[in-house]
């Protein structure tokens, strides 16, 4: 069958028939493109030469969970390390394990309590930086509720934490690296976003540490569209769960990364999409929840959060008692 049959044929049909099958045609055109796109970015494009933006890349919260993923990631790929942490006693414990795997590399640490003095913090920082080559910059700083609590049960110490670190304390550092990266016309800026401010509807009993990573999102997006052109790469990374401290998971699974893993998957994006889900099986948990209709996910998500909070309690109340 020749194509002007197949066109005579076509042209035959009821004008109904046709616009359907055009719009499948367009459909099932857009969702191989998609699929086609996400293969590539998820397992055939190369990471960039991370080394282009500068020998130094500063890492906030490095002692544990995904910032000491990062670190050792960012020490693989033979970049020099600027270490920002509260606790000097860890900061060297992490320090002396990337100095043993990695001979050659330079770390400076330097010690700040996000949720003190950010003032005086901020001036250590830039005190560090002062002369270096500092291309990257990691802004994963960051803390959540103890355990999931009604927003009238969120403490005054605790709603302040919230605000200081996740929001202060990224923009600030932010605001404290970019005039380098201004000067040297390149740098690349990672901001650490959440699943719970971007991928689900809602998060409820966690409702101020949700809207605090909506933030870091929005700001990075924006900071993004402000300095494309300046030859600086601003990117939210949005994981869902990795097994950190954070969130109360000790045991990595397929969509449940370690850190290491999810550290080594995130430095093959940095320089590309403004917002990424680095680990691929998160990507694919994040499609599925397309097809959830946004009323049972809020039922789903309230009730798993009403459990958490139920066990936190009973956990308190043990240790007053």
């Amino acid at each position: 069958m020749d194509l002007c049959s197949i066109t005579e044929q076509f042209n035959a049909l009821p004008i109904w028939v046709r616009i359907l099958s055009l719009v499948g045609f367009i459909c099932l055109s857009k969702f191989s493109f998609v699929l086609l796109r996400w293969v590539y970015v998820s397992f055939l494009r190369p990471g960039k030469n991370l080394k282009k933006y500068g020998s130094w890349a500063l890492v906030t919260a490095p002692t544990d969970g995904i910032g000491k993923g990062f670190a050792f990631q960012l020490a693989r790929k033979g970049l020099n390390l600027i270490l920002v942490g509260r606790n000097p006693e860890k900061l060297k414990n992490v320090s002396d394990a990337i100095r043993a795997k990695f001979e050659n590399i330079q770390i400076k640490n330097v010690v700040v309590d996000f949720s003190g003095d950010l003032s005086q913090g901020i001036r250590q920082i830039q005190e560090a930086i002062e002369g270096l080559d500092v291309g990257i910059l990691i802004n994963n700083v960051g803390v959540s509720y103890p355990y999931a609590r009604f927003f009238h049960e969120v403490d005054e110490e605790l709603l302040m934490n919230l605000v200081q670190i996740n929001i202060e304390a990224t923009t600030k550092v932010t605001q404290a690296l970019l005039p380098g990266m201004l000067k040297r016309k390149k740098g690349a800026i990672v901001n650490i976003g959440s699943g719970a401010a971007i991928i689900i509807p809602s998060d409820p009993l966690y409702a101020v540490y949700a809207a605090t990573k909506a933030y870091v999102d929005q700001f990075s997006r924006c900071l993004y569209v402000e300095y494309k052109n300046s030859g600086i790469d601003v990117q939210c990374q949005v994981p869902l769960y990795v097994a950190t401290k954070m969130a109360s998971i000790r045991k990595s699974s397929f969509f449940v990364p370690s850190t290491d893993g999810y550290a080594r998957a995130a430095v093959r994006w940095i320089g590309y999409e403004p917002r990424c889900t680095p680990y691929w099986p998160h990507s694919i948990l994040w499609g599925l929840l397309y097809f959830v209709p946004d009323p049972l996910f809020d039922y789903g998500r309230l009730s798993f959060s009403l459990n958490v909070r139920k066990r936190g309690q009973i956990k308190d109340s043990r240790k007053k008692a």
